[in-house]
């Protein structure tokens, strides 16, 4: 193992807790903005990892990617963190504000990655660049796989919020299977169809690997 290899590893764990943290604190933000304090008041609007930390997807997920990475199979690491709790019914306006809500998330990820695509476009040495380039697709690829409409995603509470009453509980129903149907769509190679082209798309328009 090289020290090349360590130094990539350790810089995308960097930037995927990062990007994790910041994409749960910006729920609880709009949240709270909207009219709901239940993430501040539990102490979740703070950059402090360890109230983030979700035993599955902060530390068995990752770190057996981080595994398999290091024995060398070149395997995407990601993660996620413990979901920002959100009374919806506690927002001003909870179907609407469950939409904006939901989108706050992806939307801090997406812009991330234009910030880093900004410093991109500066006469940066090859690590530099490198970094920055990993930063776009990390985020750019938490945004999008985000927004798969499988509850409990973002994109599930986009699509609760613009369905009827009725419609919207029996899609919330989904939600104690939602972990399980997404690792299924992972290990049948779906997600890999839709969400991986749509980020090579963006992060190619953002400029990584210009």
């Amino acid at each position: 193992m090289s020290l090349h290899h360590i130094t990539e590893i350790l810089q995308i764990v960097f930037i995927l807790f990062s990007a994790i943290i910041l994409h749960e604190i910006a729920h609880g933000w709009v949240a709270l903005k909207l009219g709901d304090p239940t993430a501040k008041d539990l102490g979740r609007l703070t950059l402090n990892p360890i109230k983030h930390m979700d035993p599955v997807g902060s530390v068995i997920l990752p770190g057996f990617l981080i595994l398999l990475r290091l024995m060398g199979h070149p395997v995407f690491i990601f993660g996620w963190a413990k979901p920002v709790p959100v009374n919806f019914a506690r927002l001003k306006n909870p179907k609407r504000g469950m939409m904006f809500v939901a989108l706050a998330g992806p939307l801090v990820n997406i812009a991330i990655a234009v910030v880093c695509a900004g410093l991109l476009r500066s006469n940066l040495s090859y690590p530099d660049r490198y970094f920055f380039e990993l930063a776009i697709t990390i985020n750019v690829f938490l945004a999008l796989f985000n927004m798969v409409p499988v509850p409990p995603l973002d994109g599930s509470r986009v699509v609760m919020s613009l369905l009827p009453n009725r419609m919207a509980a029996v899609y919330a129903r989904l939600e104690p299977y939602g972990i399980l149907i997404v690792i299924a769509l992972l290990w049948l190679g779906a997600l890999d169809q839709i969400v991986l082209p749509a980020v090579e798309i963006i992060i190619r328009w953002l400029g990584v690997g210009l």
